[in-house]
């Protein structure tokens, strides 16, 4: 089992940036999986973005492509969301999520695919 833990979130102004950590404990964070979601107000909770374990893979939601970066540092146990160009809209609670996966390669979108969240993070963008 693995816990985690988001931290860096905050107040930004529109066009400012944010750098998220998601730092995992408990197990090798090297071969799990490892999505960033969000959930606004009233609304459900959204793929942002995902990296494979190897690092040498991800994939983004349309509305961040561009804007928003994820990596990890495996031998720190973190995975990071780098977030550039905000925007009101971004405004939300950020959620990391892993799951451990032989795969190397896996980086999914589906908040259902993942075994473990966080308790996420606030993120508000002012206009």
């Amino acid at each position: 089992q693995v816990q985690l833990v988001e931290s860096g979130g905050g107040l930004v102004q529109a066009g400012g940036s944010l750098r998220v950590s998601c730092a995992a404990s408990g197990r090798t964070f090297s071969v799990y999986s490892v999505g960033w979601f969000r959930q606004a107000p009233g609304n459900e909770r959204d793929f942002v973005a995902a990296i494979s374990w190897s690092g040498g893979n991800s994939v983004y939601a349309d509305s961040v492509k561009g804007r928003f970066t994820i990596s990890r540092d495996n031998a720190k146990n973190t995975v990071y969301l780098q977030m550039n160009s905000l925007k009101p809209e971004d405004t939300a609670v950020y959620y990391c999520a892993a799951k451990e996966t032989e795969s190397p390669h896996a980086a999914v979108v589906r908040s259902q695919y993942y075994d473990y969240w966080g308790q996420g993070t606030q993120v508000t963008v002012s206009s």
